[in-house]
């Protein structure tokens, strides 16, 4: 039965309280933890290993996150947030197409953490109608900048489309769960690279 919109208003309200310091720690810790052991566990992370892992008791995650898809989403959002913030990060540290090349090796860790949570996110897409529409674009757009400052720098090729490269790099993400599968994605984005560079004007 779904929640009274009061009892939905009384969550949100606590949500929104802040934190005392040392809450805050536990609550970043454990989000941090659970993108790792989703990443390597997926479907079997356990939230008892989470919490372990985060050095605090099951009691504590459950306060801060009642559901493991609570928090799912918490880690969604959190993966989707850092891929699209590290894209001006790179940009302002690295030559275009070292930024470009540098993003898309972390793509394969954002990849690595959503097939972790491939269940619960299709769970979550019947359940929260702003998860997906509050992330979609981002991870496109951060891509789309570092592409066009790469193509206008002349450091990738000319002719290259966005959208393209997210293709390419989104078929990392139905390659078979092996155990080589982040070294080999690794390599497929080096040889990526090698092939957006060719013809370059800078090169």
């Amino acid at each position: 039965m779904a929640a009274e919109p009061s009892a939905i208003a009384e969550e949100k309200a606590e949500e929104a309280k802040p934190l005392r310091a040392d809450a805050q720690r536990n609550r970043d810790r454990l989000v941090e933890v659970a993108a790792a052991v989703f990443a390597e566990r997926g479907i079997d992370a356990s939230l008892e290993e989470i919490a372990r892992r985060a050095g605090v008791g099951i009691g504590t995650l459950y306060r801060h996150f009642p559901t493991r898809e609570h928090l799912v989403e918490v880690v969604y959002r959190r993966e989707v947030e850092g891929l699209c913030a590290a894209a001006g990060e790179l940009a302002k540290r690295y030559p275009s197409d070292v930024a470009l090349e540098q993003w898309m090796q972390r793509f394969v860790d954002y990849i690595a953490t959503k097939r972790g949570l491939a269940t619960s996110l299709r769970i979550l897409i019947t359940t929260n109608s702003t998860l997906f529409s509050d992330t979609s674009g981002r991870v496109s757009q951060a891509l789309r900048e570092l592409v066009e400052a790469a193509v206008a720098d002349g450091t990738i090729r000319g002719d290259v489309d966005a959208s393209d490269v997210l293709h390419a790099l989104s078929g990392i993400y139905s390659a078979p769960d092996t155990p080589e599968w982040r070294d080999r994605s690794r390599r497929l984005v080096s040889l990526l690279m090698d092939g957006l560079r060719f013809g370059a004007r800078a090169s």
